[in-house]
């Protein structure tokens, strides 16, 4: 009976010492860093200028060097952009009509595996907008980042008739984009 009390005890204080915060914590997760929203005014573009006219046709938007910024800081990534037509107009965001990728390097393989992350593209995901759009989430997608991502990659998918993409947000946080 004194050891079951005495494993009882042990648990509970090492449960009470992680729940005040008395863990070890990883110098690179980033939890006490705020988000960071890249200045979209420091990107080459923000907008494709020439119609895309195929699914699967790459918009690559180069990343400026950020001062200051640690990517490998942050667990999530929130990435938002409007789409539009041929004609211009502006098209509901819905599923299934443009993904995106993070690329480190714009040299290499810029689409990675056919599903899902690969080791020059820590980040694929197939609806930027619409219901199951986690990416385009105030609490964004996870990402584990081993070095500065070099692009982003917007490709309109199969039958979405998207001509025009334009980024509106890219944010790099840990909980949420307000850092809540």
């Amino acid at each position: 009976m004194k050891r079951v009390v005495l494993v009882l005890v042990v648990f509970l204080a090492a449960t009470a010492f992680a729940f005040a915060g008395g863990g070890q914590q990883s110098s690179s997760s980033g939890d006490g860093a705020p988000p960071y929203n890249v200045d979209l005014s420091t990107l080459p573009m923000t907008k494709n200028t020439v119609a895309m006219t195929k699914a699967w046709e790459d918009f690559i938007i180069p990343l400026p060097e950020l001062p200051g910024f640690d990517a490998t800081k942050y667990s999530r990534v929130t990435i938002n952009a409007k789409y539009y037509g041929a004609d211009g107009s502006e098209m509901t965001p819905s599923d299934s009509k443009v993904m995106v990728t993070l690329i480190y390097d714009v040299n290499g393989d810029i689409r990675g595996p056919e599903m899902g992350a690969g080791p020059n593209t820590p980040l694929k995901e197939f609806n930027v907008g619409g219901f199951s759009g986690a990416v385009s989430t105030d609490r964004g997608v996870r990402v584990k980042l081993t070095k500065q991502p070099g692009a982003i990659n917007f490709q309109p998918n199969s039958g979405s008739n998207v001509a025009f993409i334009e980024i509106t947000q890219l944010t790099f946080h840990n909980r949420t984009a307000s850092g809540e």
